[in-house]
């Protein structure tokens, strides 16, 4: 066996379709051509590879805090999806619970998109969440961790690290951010996307100055809080990007097929609690 036929929850993506939801007007990049990834482009894609459920992630592209898109498709998916949503930073306690009776799991922030200032004010939300049991699903790059620190490392809420944390491959293991989240591995309320590496690499296709990276992550996060997102449909990708070739770099990278069970299966499905879906008409 090996990740293209094993079981799996693909823990990043996004559905796009502009022409069923439009996207909203004040956002500051709108996606398109091979961009776009509609519903049905990506149930046709999740039966094709194995891919029995999905942790769908709201874009701040195209949508930003609109979720219409993001809630119909989970509700349609018969079990399928759950998603991560973005909200307004002063989002009520009564609006994030009735996202959570919708599916969603966690709220995003993004300091690739918005910058770190943008959520200096996050502790009111972040205590909701903490309430709620949800996850704050964090992005950053370099070493813009730093500067979120202070609003996290010494609260109780759920994280998800997007991206491997996006570290800059030519400065190396010992960079300030990139430390800072390994020391977040010891943390077991601190999960990493093993994800997005055509996102922060600086060579081509199969990335491997990324590798150095995901290895010790995988080693400071430990088998039970490392999990797996393919990104698609891969919004502003460098190169033309596809699915099953993604996933042979998951073989490489984690040859050990129990290590490659927790990650594309067993991690995802306890933490997110995806059952069994129906699939009645």
């Amino acid at each position: 066996m090996s990740a293209l036929a094993e079981p799996k929850i693909d823990c990043h993506c996004h559905i796009l379709d502009p022409q069923r939801y439009p996207y909203a007007s004040d956002v500051k990049y709108k996606p398109a051509g091979q961009e776009i990834g509609t519903e049905v482009q990506f149930n046709a894609l999740c039966d094709a590879y194995a891919v029995e459920h999905a942790l769908l992630v709201g874009p701040n592209s195209g949508y930003g805090e609109d979720n219409r898109c993001l809630l119909d498709v989970i509700a349609r998916g018969k079990g399928r999806f759950k998603g991560i949503a973005v909200v307004h930073n002063d989002a009520s306690a009564e609006e994030l619970a009735e996202l959570k009776t919708q599916g969603i799991v966690g709220i995003a922030i993004n300091a690739t998109y918005h910058g770190t200032a943008y959520y200096k004010n996050l502790q009111p939300l972040i205590r909701r969440l903490i309430e709620l049991d949800m996850f704050l699903n964090i992005q950053v790059e370099g070493d813009q961790l730093i500067d979120l620190a202070p609003l996290i490392e010494n609260s109780d809420v759920k994280m998800l690290i997007d991206h491997s944390g996006r570290p800059i491959p030519e400065r190396g293991l010992s960079q300030p951010g990139f430390k800072l989240l390994c020391a977040f591995g010891r943390n077991e309320r601190a999960v990493i996307k093993l994800s997005g590496l055509a996102k922060f690499s600086r060579t081509a296709f199969p990335y491997d100055d990324t590798w150095p990276y995901v290895q010790t992550l995988a080693d400071s996060f430990g088998p039970g809080r490392c999990i797996w997102g393919s990104d698609w449909p891969f919004l502003r990708a460098p190169d033309r990007l596809d699915y099953g070739v993604l996933l042979s770099l998951v073989d490489k990278l984690f040859p050990n097929a129990q290590q490659r069970g927790k990650l594309l299966w067993d991690n995802p499905r306890r933490l997110f609690g995806f059952a069994k879906r129906s699939l009645a008409t």
